[in-house]
């Protein structure tokens, strides 16, 4: 038999799949627990302590160099610092320290910074319990304590509150959010499904919510309806205004109570009550805002939730809320305050005044009319005090003065549409009668504006017909009453 020579068959061989690691990141140096928190003076203090932020690439910082990102993204450290932390390393991209401050970020990288974390002082007052069963907790957020960790706040915030409270392994759930200076009903889900199920609620909007606010002036009686669009100006300082070209926003408002000045309740001056030179006098003169004597609480029912909605639409409305360091801040906006200003193109200016404000000067609102106590909380309101940290040299600011804390807004009352449950809070101390004046100490049925809503949603799809609100009074007749200025 002939033997053949066969020819061995090539076969290629597959190369193995190669695993390619995540990017590399830097985990936080330490989570100390207990927590380092510390009472004094009213306040809630953290012990400074070191942190690493870790966050991936957003999509619109793809293809920018690491410096502009934060020098344009982050309020919390001057340019130069960050130019500095990336230098030497506190700044990395995928674990590694970048060539330059000009190095490119990409889609999918990792960016690490560490450093030593100072938190603000929040209050010390509790957060207390409007109601709590197996799925969920009703809270009563105090003013000035942020939800969740942002910024230049970690463990004084809501979440971390109520966890060094409850266990370190408890994880709580808020199903919907409060402006940092914004106090009142808060709900935290105990588990998933829970906080999903009210969160879904909310998004449908099939949950009602009043809030009360403390604003300058004599506000209009009756049912005023401000539906001015709302748009994100700065991202950076959290400011929003009156914009044909935001989002649609509507909030209902009606007039609690209104609290003229002592002096026009004595029916004279009181001594000392004025001692403004005439100068002082003449320039108060042109000051708008200064002519709105005493203060009016208003109920307000957001029926979209825009962020800041109810703070633009009272400031749009020529009645900002009294102790608002931004949308009642003169400094900031001028002696009109923005009053009906829906069209002006000076965003860039407002944005470059604001900018300044509680860094080398008083982050305050300068309309605020508790005269007594304005010079206190001008020398109180938190700045900087020129010292620095001896281990990171971070400037160091003084501790917030009481209107840093919060301001005359709180979430009072939820309800479902449904008429399944409903929650709410007392007055806040600020809303209720001065001492020596009469006035609510509660909200009654007669001055709830609730009510109006589903009218209201009817107004908007028909409104070429009056419609009663079922007190005789037309809501035609209800839209927003101002003047503009000038």
């Amino acid at each position: 038999m002939a033997l053949a020579i066969v020819e061995p068959l090539h076969i290629p061989r597959e190369e193995p799949d190669v695993f390619i690691p995540p990017p590399n990141i830097i985990t936080t140096p330490c989570d100390p627990w207990p927590r380092p928190y510390h009472l004094e003076d009213g306040l809630r203090k953290v012990f400074p302590y070191h942190f690493t932020y870790n966050t991936y690439c957003k999509q619109r910082w793809r293809g920018r160099e690491i410096l502009d990102i934060f020098a344009t993204e982050f309020r919390d450290r001057p340019q130069e610092y960050y130019k500095d932390a990336i230098e030497c390393g506190r700044v990395v991209i995928n674990g590694q320290k970048v060539s330059s401050v000009h190095e490119i970020v990409k889609n999918g990288d990792v960016i690490s910074h560490t450093l030593h974390r100072h938190e603000p002082p929040v209050t010390a007052q509790p957060i207390g319990i409007v109601h709590e069963d197996n799925d969920m907790i009703v809270i009563n957020k105090p003013a000035g304590v942020p939800v969740h960790p942002a910024g230049r706040y970690n463990y004084n915030s809501v979440v971390e509150i109520m966890r060094a409270e409850r266990g370190h392994g408890w994880n709580p759930l808020p199903c919907n959010r409060l402006d940092r200076l914004t106090s009142g009903v808060m709900f935290v889900g105990k588990h998933s499904k829970a906080a999903e199920k009210l969160s879904d609620q909310i998004m449908a909007r099939t949950v009602k919510k009043e809030y009360i606010a403390r604003v300058i002036g004599d506000f209009p009686e009756g049912n005023v309806i401000c539906d001015q669009p709302v748009m994100q100006v700065s991202p950076k300082l959290g400011l929003n205004r009156a914009r044909a070209s935001g989002k649609d926003a509507k909030t209902i408002f009606k007039r609690l109570a209104y609290y003229p000045p002592a002096a026009v309740t004595n029916g004279a001056e009181p001594k000392g009550q004025d001692q403004r030179s005439e100068k002082e006098r003449q320039r108060d003169s042109k000051m708008e805002w200064k002519g709105k004597e005493g203060y009016s609480i208003v109920r307000c029912l957001p029926l979209t939730g825009r962020t800041h909605q109810i703070r633009v639409h009272l400031q749009f409305l020529g009645h900002p809320i009294s102790n608002d360091p931004i949308y009642c801040n003169q400094r900031v906006f001028g002696p009109s305050l923005a009053a009906g200003d829906a069209l002006s193109d000076n965003d860039e200016d407002i944005i470059s005044r604001l900018s300044k404000m509680g860094k080398s000067e008083a982050a305050e609102a300068m309309a605020y009319h508790d005269e007594m106590m304005e010079e206190y909380n001008k020398r109180k309101a938190e700045k900087m005090t020129g010292e620095l940290c001896a281990v990171c040299d971070t400037p160091l600011y003084s501790d917030p003065g009481p209107q840093e804390l919060g301001i005359y807004l709180h979430a009072k009352r939820y309800a479902c549409q449904d008429g399944n449950w409903d929650y709410e809070t007392p007055l806040p101390v600020w809303a209720l009668p001065p001492q020596g004046m009469s006035g609510p100490a509660t909200t009654t049925t007669e001055t709830d504006p609730m009510a109006l809503v589903d009218e209201v949603g009817e107004l908007k799809l028909d409104k070429a017909k009056p419609k009663s609100n079922g007190t005789g009074d037309s809501l035609e007749q209800s839209r927003p009453l101002w003047v503009m200025p000038g």
